[in-house]
């Protein structure tokens, strides 16, 4: 690891100053399209504006004879799409770059800086196993910005997609102040952990929680009587464990790819589960789950105006008071601080909700 007084250091000359804080950008959808599909490429100029973050997939899902024309299209995208990517957009552009050890991720990075660096945010890293992946990254990432002359650095956000990766994440997390976020990949996770699902996320009815048996009158259970069963999450501790990580940090965590399509009431509860313990955003994979992620990932208009009466009633922040019955103090000024800061964010970009909030501040 480098020195504390080196880490905020560039690490090749002409490269631009690594960033001292991640910028909260809205980002409650990441929506992943395949460069190399025309039909799907000539969808994105439509949806600039519309969604927080456009990723063109380099990786998985896109097959291997069609790579090259996947980064070809990228590039395209990138220089012709306007209004898409960079500090003032309305929508980032992201990539996700094959994994490192493939022989296509040197190629990634070093045809997309020199080409659309200016205007992509963030490179998402696959399968990222330990910091060391991080360094390598960092590095080129830096040479190749000095080389394209660059003046603003490129994020970087990596995939938790193996055993030793989520037994390294907070390593991971503090390797580099290009850090953005992480996102969880459930599914190379579940398989590099063996775990017996074939589900890309959400639960699995055999996770369960079964109700104790009722007892007769003689006070012996009844093993076979009918009991209530409650499914389980199987990503809970893997989730908290990575926001965890991320806010020990400064950066963002994500929910990743749910990949029921049909089922949208699982996907939604997928989403807010990961919402309520501390994840910005989720991945999508069909825009039918953009529609989902901007919802579950937006505060409510209830929850919003609870918290602007609470950030009022506090006053300095110091004390207590009691409203609607309930006692209020520091931490639940903290707390409502967190909605109100997101809720003012999202309304910089969202017109309707920003009318939403807007009348919700009004009725306190």
């Amino acid at each position: 690891m480098r020195p504390s007084k080196d880490f905020l250091r560039p690490l090749a000359v002409g490269a631009p100053t690594p960033p001292t804080d991640i910028p909260a950008r809205p980002s409650r959808a990441i929506h992943f399209f395949d460069p190399s599909n025309a039909k799907m490429a000539a969808k994105i100029p439509q949806m600039v504006g519309g969604v927080d973050v456009l990723l063109g997939n380099l990786e998985d899902a896109v097959k291997a004879d069609n790579k090259v024309a996947a980064r070809e299209g990228l590039v395209r995208i990138g220089q012709e799409t306007e209004g898409l990517g960079g500090p003032d957009s309305p929508t980032q552009l992201w990539t996700r770059i094959n994994s490192l050890d493939s022989p296509w991720a040197l190629d990634d990075l070093t045809t997309l800086v020199p080409a659309i660096g200016h205007k992509l945010d963030v490179v998402m890293v696959p399968k990222v196993q330990g910091a060391e992946d991080i360094h390598y990254v960092d590095r080129l990432l830096a040479q190749l910005e000095a080389k394209a002359g660059l003046d603003r650095p490129i994020l970087v956000h990596a995939i938790l997609e193996t055993a030793r990766g989520m037994a390294n994440v907070e390593e991971i997390c503090g390797a580099s102040p290009r850090m953005q976020g992480l996102s969880l990949g459930p599914a190379d996770l579940a398989a590099d952990r063996r775990m017996k699902t074939t589900r890309v996320g959400g639960g699995h009815p055999g996770y369960l929680v079964r109700q104790d048996p009722p007892r007769n009158e003689l006070g012996v259970a009844e093993i076979e009587a009918p009991r209530s069963v409650f499914q389980q999450d199987l990503w809970h501790y893997t989730i908290a464990r990575m926001v965890d990580a991320c806010a020990m940090h400064g950066i963002y965590p994500y929910y990743g790819p749910f990949g029921d399509i049909a089922d949208v009431v699982a996907c939604e509860d997928q989403f807010r589960n990961a919402f309520l313990l501390g994840c910005v955003g989720t991945w999508s994979l069909h825009p039918k789950q953009i529609a989902i992620a901007h919802r579950v990932f937006s505060p409510s208009v209830e929850d919003v105006a609870h918290a602007r009466r609470v950030v009022a009633a506090m006053g300095d922040g110091t004390g207590a008071v009691m409203l609607d019955g309930k006692m209020e103090d520091d931490a639940s000024l903290k707390q409502c601080l967190v909605m109100v800061e997101l809720a003012e964010q999202l309304a910089a970009i969202d017109p309707e909700l920003a009318e939403q909030y807007a009348a919700a501040g009004s009725e306190d």
